[in-house]
């Protein structure tokens, strides 16, 4: 530390003396003897590097910053100060290498980060090893389209369910983010289902042309190709049929009822929420999970009433998060309004109907939206609507 101390006289005279090349002659000097002991370091010498590196990094030129921040980038035992005050350095040359590689940062930091420096910043962060939920949130918060694909790239990053949400949304209208997206072998099935069904035409043939394992899927018409596809991916699904072989066998001697379908719902469980519905109302499983991932209320009130089951079930699924329905209080006291008008009669009514159409040879279209219009005459109209 005797070196040490002998340089901080030297940062003074330089400082004193106004002279770039005496900082720059100085910082590099101060750089070397630090990596030099790398990984031996005290807690009082990074202390002591820490503030003879902030003195210097306030006065020298963006070159020399970009110069000692990639020097400190892939130090696990950078001084936590210095990387922390390079990571928020305007100059993307400065900040890059560090939002990109260094370890000192915190999740805290990058979050911190995500939310007030620019985009440059975010896709240099979009490019580390990991990412962890929250940092990807923040990210998907303030990230611009293309902050949204790289990270969507990132093989390291984990997502929340708001985050798949977030980039199924986005991904509807941009063909390159949809390919990103629907290739993640982390992508929760319903978000993929939910992909399929929200992406244009265009995105979903390009989606499946991305997709090997679809390849031999020959359908005619968009909405085929995307029942046909959920139905490759559901039953290749471990998780999915693991969950339908309990339900089935449960339900078969008379040991599942509603109660799991609620708490299933009330967990957002998508798989066994939807084979659970499926399941007590002896429903296809297409239209099923149609219903959970549509935004409109309609046709999960419909199978609901069908299954027999309760309001408290009906609001369950209706306010899981896997449909993004976002219900204020008001919409979801009129739809539990309309599912208590319902007679079971119409509801099954409804269903059969579907079924009939599902089986014909002729078979209708599904509007890409999942509106599924032939369900409208079957729902009681809402609380003060004029006509449907």
């Amino acid at each position: 530390m005797s070196e040490v101390r002998s340089l901080i006289q030297e940062l003074e005279d330089a400082m004193a003396a106004g002279s770039p090349a005496m900082r720059l002659n100085t910082l590099t000097r101060i750089t070397d003897l630090f990596l030099s002991g790398s990984g031996q370091h005290s807690d009082e010498h990074l202390a002591l590097f820490d503030d003879v590196l902030l003195v210097l990094i306030e006065t020298i030129e963006v070159n020399a910053r970009a110069q000692l921040a990639s020097r400190l980038a892939r130090l696990s035992d950078s001084p936590p100060k210095v990387t922390r005050t390079l990571a928020f350095d305007p100059a993307i040359a400065v900040a890059a290498p560090i939002l990109m590689h260094s370890e000192r940062l915190s999740d805290r930091d990058l979050i911190e980060n995500a939310g007030t420096m620019s985009q440059a910043h975010l896709r240099a962060m979009t490019q580390r090893r990991s990412l962890s939920e929250p940092v990807t949130d923040a990210l998907l918060a303030h990230g611009d389209d293309r902050v949204f694909q790289l990270v969507a790239q990132n093989a390291g990053a984990r997502f929340s369910e708001d985050g798949f949400g977030k980039l199924v949304g986005k991904a509807a209208q941009d063909e390159s983010l949809a390919r990103y997206v629907g290739s993640r072998h982390d992508l929760p099935r319903h978000h993929f289902l939910k992909l399929l069904e929200t992406a244009s035409a265009a995105v979903r043939e390009r989606l499946i042309a991305a997709n090997p394992k679809f390849a031999d899927v020959i359908q005619t018409t968009v909405a085929d190709v995307a029942s046909a596809i959920s139905d490759e991916v559901r039953s290749t699904s471990r998780e999915h049929n693991r969950a339908m072989t309990r339900i089935k066998r449960l339900h078969r001697t008379g040991q599942f009822n509603e109660a799991e379908l609620h708490a299933y719902a009330s967990a957002n469980d998508f798989e066994r929420a939807a084979i659970a519905l499926a399941a007590l109302g002896e429903f296809p499983m297409d239209i099923v999970e149609r219903a959970m991932i549509d935004k409109s209320t309609d046709l999960i009130l419909v199978l609901v009433r069908a299954a027999k089951c309760c309001r408290a079930t009906a609001r369950a699924l209706l306010t899981m998060r896997v449909a993004d329905r976002r219900l204020s209080p008001m919409d979801i006291a009129s739809a539990l309004a309309q599912f208590d008008r319902l007679q079971l009669s119409t509801a099954r009514s409804a269903i059969e109907f579907y079924q009939l159409r599902r089986q014909s040879d002729d078979k209708p279209h599904v509007p890409a939206d999942l509106s599924l219009e032939w369900y409208a005459e079957a729902l009681p109209p809402r609380p003060g609507a004029i006509g449907r």
